[in-house]
């Protein structure tokens, strides 16, 4: 079996989705940044563990902080890529969603100094009406993505999505799909479980839970995480209330809870995690009706 997969969306708190209507990207320069000290305070969390891992960097952060990416890669973790201006791909054109990633992909991969084979789409937006994406990525060199979630959910989601691996041909070539990781109890809805505000918010003997349940269906752990949901310190936003609840709930306890997570198993990156291996084929259609 695969190992686990733990994954960072290195993105700021003021351009998060959540805020997306009070904060204009024309004014993030404006915002104190705190990405670099909260993404280096998840490596270290990563070094005492002795786990490699996957960072997702929004081409943004790449292009003001070089010296980051050079740290994660220094530090032997994936870079990936998490779109340049973290818009929600249904809502762009495709040439818009092209130029982004492009744009995103050709930052990174300066910093870095090495080539970029991985995409997250910003909210896991790649959902029924913008899987025209995949092959987008596939034209600009992904070979693999992790934006599918296959749950119900207010913003994002596919629920019909195998939950495992599985690879989609596109006109442009092959795209292995990870999606996050899901479990079942009593019935066929798939819950979320180990990544960002599912780890923060739900109690952990859920997590804990839902973790057994995939090692005994045989379905890899996909762990995700923002720099921001470890600091909670982190100026205030005003916002709707769904928005500050979703945010702020329990970042005083996530740092911690990682920790434990992954103590639970055997985790890296996507590059190393064995995933593409077991990858099965997939109609688009076939996926989103299963």
């Amino acid at each position: 079996m695969p190992r686990h997969v733990i994954s960072v969306d290195v993105e700021d708190y003021f351009q998060v989705e959540a805020f997306s209507d009070i904060v204009d990207r024309k004014s993030w320069d404006q915002y104190p940044s705190r990405v670099e000290g909260n993404t280096k305070r998840i490596l270290d969390l990563l070094d005492e563990s002795g786990v490699k891992g996957t960072f997702f960097i929004l081409g943004w952060v790449a292009e003001r902080y070089p010296n980051l990416v050079r740290e994660i890669v220094s530090r032997g973790h994936e870079p990936a890529c998490h779109s340049y201006w973290h818009r929600m791909i249904y809502k762009l054109e495709p040439e818009e969603f092209r130029e982004d990633t492009l744009r995103a992909k050709s930052v990174i991969e300066q910093a870095a100094g090495s080539p970029v084979y991985g995409y997250r789409a910003p909210s896991f937006s790649i959902v029924t009406r913008s899987l025209w994406a995949l092959e987008i990525l596939a034209e600009c060199g992904f070979t693999y993505d992790s934006s599918i979630f296959p749950i119900h959910h207010d913003t994002y989601g596919i629920p019909g999505a195998p939950r495992a691996p599985f690879r989609i041909d596109t006109p442009a070539g092959p795209v292995v799909e990870c999606p996050m990781s899901t479990f079942r109890m009593l019935g066929k809805q798939n819950l979320p479980v180990g990544g960002g505000g599912y780890l923060r918010m739900l109690p952990f003997w859920y997590t804990r839970l839902g973790c057994r349940r995939l090692q005994s269906q045989r379905v890899p752990l996909v762990v995700y995480i923002h720099p921001w949901e470890i600091d909670p310190d982190q100026p205030r936003l005003p916002g709707r209330a769904k928005s500050m609840l979703r945010h702020y709930t329990n970042l005083k306890k996530t740092a911690g809870r990682l920790s434990r997570l992954l103590q639970s198993g055997e985790f890296s990156s996507f590059r190393d995690s064995g995933l593409m291996e077991i990858a099965q084929p997939c109609e688009l259609t076939n996926c989103t009706n299963q």
